[in-house]
């Protein structure tokens, strides 16, 4: 008897600390449950916001690819325009030139055709000049000579300086 209520007495005191126990893991699976529940949320929301990042940089990736499309494609055109614009200037540069040459020689031609006339304009004049002033100086030597004859009368005389 003493060993029956001595076993019943830690029946019973087991039984009260298996209660704890129970109570405690209760408490705990509870405790996970609602951490479980939280960390779910949480990875649901973490992962819809890792979707819409990869779907950005995946976008991003598609335009960084289109802009690199277009800027080789504006770097051909402007490689080819600038092979346009180089011949173009080259034919303007050796039309220019091809111009300014024809005109310079003209030019020379025109300047060589006056000096000639004028050179031989000049040379005119002065066998003019020459003759008139050879005919001016024998009218002078005869009037001269008139009057030395004429000493008395007319009287020339050189001027003093």
């Amino acid at each position: 008897m003493v060993e029956d209520k001595y076993l019943d007495i830690l029946m019973e005191e087991m039984n009260s600390k298996f209660e704890l126990v129970l109570e405690g893991h209760q408490v705990l699976r509870s405790d996970m449950r609602r951490i479980e529940k939280t960390l779910s949320e949480k990875i649901d929301e973490n992962s819809a916001r890792i979707k819409i990042n990869t779907d950005m940089i995946r976008s991003n990736a598609d335009m960084i690819k289109v802009n690199t499309n277009m800027i080789r494609s504006n770097a051909d055109m402007i490689t080819a325009l600038d092979i346009k614009l180089s011949k173009r200037i080259d034919e303007v540069d050796e039309k220019l030139t091809n111009r300014i040459d024809k005109v310079d020689e003209k030019l020379s031609k025109r300047i060589d055709e006056v000096d000639e006339k004028l050179t031989n304009r000049i040379d005119s004049v002065e066998e003019s000049l020459g003759a008139r002033l050879d005919a001016v100086a024998v009218d002078l030597k005869a009037h001269r000579a008139d009057t030395e004859a004429h000493h008395g009368i007319y009287r020339v005389q050189e001027p003093t300086t």
